[in-house]
């Protein structure tokens, strides 16, 4: 094995079972990427592989939305009929939904582009070459939450003013007697600090536990590879395969949770305070 930790592959490729070679399990190594150019560091500037499928997936989406609605036609052309039901999808599916119609319209733009956007970094994780989910990395679910509580939480005063706000993150009801204030810190805590973070960390556990089952089983194959072992492989093989078609699910799932937690936020945001 390889003492690099931070080495693109993750595991050996001529290691395998009664070779004298240990299971070369997936970790923590596995999600880290040497700078396509660059240098590594917390103060340095780098490009690396889950950057640089960030950077394409959204080149993907804006080109075909703009394929797809550059030259709209009252009859559309199968382009612009699979824009239209995504679209559609995340409008009617989930904004009108959860926030109504009248209400839910502004907002319309800014979901259909977190669920497409989440659903393509997540896809990366199946797509050949590249099989890597980027929202494995926490650093992009939390600047993905990070931008729906920059619309929330200011939403949130301008609705209701200043003092109608904090009730409103509180859940102040002075029904609760003696036991309010509590419930006022705790919901407070809830709502402003701990809601951004299981809203990043929902999306970034789902996808890191699915890209490491498939590693898992990916590398068990190949590991599995030798004498008597080749048997072993084959199941572990088809497992590669029913993990991959569920994680195509899970992906999807994981981008319609992601942009639906967004607009019942936002809907808390802008409903009356009793």
């Amino acid at each position: 094995m390889s003492a690099d930790p931070t080495q693109v592959l993750a595991f050996e490729t001529d290691c395998h079972i009664f070779s004298g070679c240990g299971f070369p399990g997936p970790g923590l190594h596995s999600f880290l990427f040497e700078p396509l150019w660059g240098e590594a560091g917390l103060t340095s500037v780098y490009f690396n592989k889950p950057m640089l499928l960030a950077l394409l997936g959204s080149i993907i989406i804006v080109a075909f939305f703009w394929a797809a609605f550059a030259k709209p036609k009252l009859v559309p052309g199968k382009l612009q009929m699979v824009g239209e039901a995504g679209y559609d999808f995340v409008r009617r599916g989930i904004v009108y939904e959860t926030l109504g119609k009248k209400e839910g319209e502004k907002y319309v733009p800014f979901m259909v582009s977190l669920f497409f956007f989440v659903w393509i970094l997540n896809v990366w994780s199946i797509v050949p070459v590249a099989q890597f989910p980027v929202t494995s990395i926490i650093a992009y679910p939390a600047i993905l939450a990070l931008s729906v509580y920059v619309v929330w939480l200011p939403l949130t005063f301008k609705r209701h003013g200043f003092i109608g706000g904090l009730k409103n993150l509180t859940g102040y009801d002075k029904s609760l007697g003696g036991v309010l204030p509590l419930v006022m810190v705790i919901e407070f805590f809830s709502n402003v600090l701990v809601r951004p973070f299981t809203h990043a960390v929902r999306l970034f556990a789902n996808m890191f536990a699915g890209h490491t089952l498939l590693l898992l089983f990916t590398i068990a194959s190949w590991y599995l590879l030798n004498g008597i072992g080749i048997a072993y492989a084959g199941v572990s093989f088809v497992m590669v395969i029913v993990m991959t078609a569920f994680e195509l699910f899970i992906q999807a799932v994981q981008a319609y949770v992601f942009v639906l937690l967004a607009c019942s936020y936002i809907q808390g945001a802008v409903a009356e305070h009793h």
